[in-house]
């Protein structure tokens, strides 16, 4: 064979493997206003910089006459490139190809792209739109998926692992996604269920729809499995490149240092008025959190879900930064199940990553009732005040009003090892409200001598200054200087070292 034809058979096999299940599958696909995998590969990465492996893998199945049927690539399209001039890798399911189904040869190409990203040190994307297991091939298809499970929680905690769900998603094959770090989904085009809604009529007699069962809106509202719900493909794509601009590539460095114009000393007088007077009276916690950080932009997580907790990444004088908030806006900012399941899985993911933890405090408890403590609110809780304390990144705490009991306790208060805990004059840190502590502590006083007695609590503990006499608040500082005193405060700690006790892993409350 001469040279030419060598090189005209390459192409023609490449050209094929590009074109994945065939012409008119992709034009289907464009019609129902989806793209293809390598169109979002090609999206998602900088420029020309993707590099494919395993271009010409195919299936090895001779059953139900799959011997007839091989498509080059089998379903996946996987290697590596660069998102902002950093390396990562990424695989998406071709859904042009047997429905993006996954296969045993399919599901070698993803493990060995974790592997090699494992080793580099680099984070791996993963592009869902798959039909779930290739049934023709029986057991080694879900053997695959087990491959790929393993490889997910091996990697966690060292590389950021993050999945997009761009279409159907369903079985067994959610879990990988649910062992990543954060999960992304489009708006009325990306489902996950464990069981989908025939399964479900056959064993419970329920109907439900697929978007009401496990669509954009429910995960991201009701379920809290997703992270971002996007309201198309592109958005998806170029949030999760934002989302990798506050992330280091893994966790031996720090993240990206990104320069800022933006004066570290910058006062913001709008906070001198933030907080009412009257300290029933809600306000947004993010009208706290947005005026300080860099160019006065935060990069919200979860903002459908469990609303009474905040949490996010944001930059300050340039270093990346996690966010945990309560929010007086939402249910007076209590702590729920939801909330602290929230709240203590990002802060797991920052001390994996070497992100210093910003809590902005205003909590006047734990939500109470018999449906949360029949529900587990105290294991839940536990795990806000497991992941504070065993975090050794950076933690610095600004209570801006309340933080009342158990809820001041475990939202990084200075004995569960706060770097820096500041307050306003406003903050009001004491087992409880003058009403409650005084109706236990005089419950046989008249309702006249109560409200003097509570007038005199709320002087004596409803203030900062007898947590600042202990030593329990560092300082207390006006609102308008917060950003510039966060700012000092992280610059003190960035050389920050501490490790725990060694031990093969700790017994989270789960």
């Amino acid at each position: 064979m001469k040279r030419e034809e060598i090189y005209e058979k390459l192409e023609e096999i490449n050209k094929e493997a590009q074109q994945g299940g065939g012409v008119d599958k992709i034009e289907k696909l464009h019609e129902q206003g989806r793209m293809t995998a390598r169109e979002r590969i090609d999206m998602l990465l900088d420029k020309g910089t993707f590099n494919e492996l395993d271009k010409l893998v195919t299936h090895r199945c001779h059953d139900f006459g799959m011997e007839k049927k091989r498509i080059v690539g089998d379903g996946i399209v996987s290697g590596y490139g660069k998102i902002d001039g950093r390396l990562v890798f990424v695989y998406a399911y071709d859904f042009t190809a047997f429905g993006g189904s996954l296969s045993e040869t399919n599901a070698q190409k993803i493990v060995k792209v974790q592997q090699l990203a494992l080793k580099n040190g680099a984070p791996v994307i993963a592009l869902n739109d798959s039909g779930g297991a290739r049934i023709q091939e029986g057991i080694t298809g879900l053997a695959g998926y087990a491959s790929i499970f393993y490889q997910n929680t091996i990697s966690s905690g060292v590389i950021p692992q993050i999945s997009a769900i761009l279409g159907p998603c369903a079985g067994g094959a959610c879990y990988s996604p649910a062992l990543t770090d954060f999960i992304f989904m489009v708006k009325e085009q990306s489902h996950m269920f464990i069981t989908g809604p025939d399964v479900v009529k056959t064993v419970t007699n329920e109907e439900i729809g697929k978007e009401e069962l496990g669509g954009a809106y429910t995960h991201s509202s009701k379920s809290g499995v997703t992270h971002f719900m996007c309201d198309n493909e592109e958005e998806t794509l170029m949030t999760i490149r934002e989302l990798l601009s506050f992330l280091p590539s893994n966790n031996m460095e720090d993240a990206p240092r990104k320069a800022t114009t933006d004066d570290p000393a910058r006062q913001e007088e709008s906070l001198q008025t933030v907080i009412p007077e009257e300290p029933s009276l809600p306000y947004d916690i993010k009208d706290i959190i947005e005026p300080v950080l860099d160019d006065q932009y935060f990069f919200e997580i979860m903002p459908h879900f469990a609303k009474n907790v905040v949490i996010g990444f944001g930059r300050l004088n340039g270093r990346s930064v996690g966010i945990v908030a309560n929010q007086p806006a939402h249910l007076a900012g209590v702590l729920d199940i939801d909330a602290s399941d929230k709240a203590a899985r990002f802060i797991r993911f920052c001390d994996c990553f070497n992100i210093p933890l910003i809590t902005f405090e205003d909590v006047p408890g734990f939500l109470p009732g018999s449906l949360q403590e029949h529900n587990g609110i105290i294991r839940h809780g536990a795990k806000v005040v497991y992941a504070y304390a065993e975090a050794t990144v950076p933690k610095i705490t600004l209570i801006t009003r309340k933080a009342y009991g158990g809820a001041y306790i475990v939202m990084s208060s200075k004995p569960t090892g706060a770097d820096i805990n500041l307050a306003y004059p406003q903050a009001e840190i004491a087992v409880m409200g003058a009403a409650g502590a005084v109706n236990i502590l005089y419950r046989k006083s008249t309702p006249e001598e109560k409200q003097t007695i509570a007038a005199e609590y709320e002087k004596t503990f409803s203030n900062p200054y007898r947590a600042a006499e202990r030593g329990l608040i560092d300082e207390v500082i006006m609102p308008r200087d917060t950003r510039y005193k966060l700012i000092q405060a992280l610059e003190m700690c960035q050389n920050k070292s501490q490790s725990n006790p060694p031990k093969k892993h700790g017994n989270m409350p789960l």
